[in-house]
């Protein structure tokens, strides 16, 4: 008589369920950060935001609570790197990012279900994140930050968009889809300055990260909304059925 053998909690959270396709690219996504780091070794830091950047989104996209644990040590890591680039709406978020884990954690722990809004409240959301971003980049302005426009939407666009992935509501994808192209041209262009020698802020490791990164955040964004969508994020992506 065979046994059925019963995970714990962490295990079912790291390892099952999983298709053949996201193992394979989130293989590939962490191999991007060590080819970064490798080219341009100059930022440990920017290689641990990277890595721990695509562990918390995969396991989001997953709808599994563990997602939070590597957000925390991203958040930390970009702290940091956003602060050395005078990416000061990126800074601002990032500490707004560190808090919001294990407000995320409780959340998720109470509701094993993703939620959608009806299509004009959507429209209202998606309004209102688009003036939030005006405001934002005049903001950003006055502070002389770097790229004030693409900064902007990292600041007041991700705030809403954090928001709605803590509360499990489906439309956060499409926010971070956004998100994530600003920030994958926002350090796009830091890195070729620096290359260029036209600016000297920060490190290039640390940039080069980042593009890295907001690539891997990009294709991870635009997959997850179809998980979310056909509820396979639900019960934690099946993580939550036997632990």
């Amino acid at each position: 008589m065979s046994e059925t053998i019963q995970h714990g909690w962490l295990y079912n959270q790291l390892f099952t369920n999983w298709k053949r396709f996201e193992i394979s690219y989130v293989s590939v996504l962490l191999l991007l950060q060590l080819v970064v780091y490798a080219i341009e070794p100059d930022s440990p830091i920017g290689m641990l935001s990277g890595v721990a950047g695509v562990l918390c989104l995969v396991f989001g996209m997953k709808g599994r609570k563990i997602s939070f644990v590597f957000g925390t040590v991203q958040c930390l890591a970009m702290t940091y790197i956003a602060w050395i680039s005078h990416a000061y709406g990126s800074f601002a978020m990032d500490i707004i990012y560190v808090i919001s884990q294990p407000i995320g954690w409780f959340m998720w722990g109470r509701d094993q279900a993703t939620h959608s809004f009806q299509q004009s409240t959507r429209y209202k959301i998606f309004a209102g994140a688009f003036v939030a971003w005006l405001v934002g980049w005049m903001l950003l302005a006055r502070l002389e930050g770097q790229l004030p426009y693409f900064d902007s939407i990292n600041f007041v666009v991700s705030l809403i968009a954090q928001l709605l992935y803590i509360l499990k509501y489906k439309e956060n994808w499409s926010l971070w889809i956004v998100v994530n192209i600003a920030n994958l041209t926002y350090w796009s262009i830091l890195t070729v300055q620096m290359m260029m020698g036209h600016n000297d802020i920060g490190s290039l490791g640390a940039n080069m990260s980042q593009v890295a990164l907001q690539f891997a955040l990009l294709f991870n964004s635009v997959y997850a909304n179809r998980v979310w969508a056909r509820g396979e994020a639900d019960n934690e992506g099946g993580a939550g059925t036997n632990g």
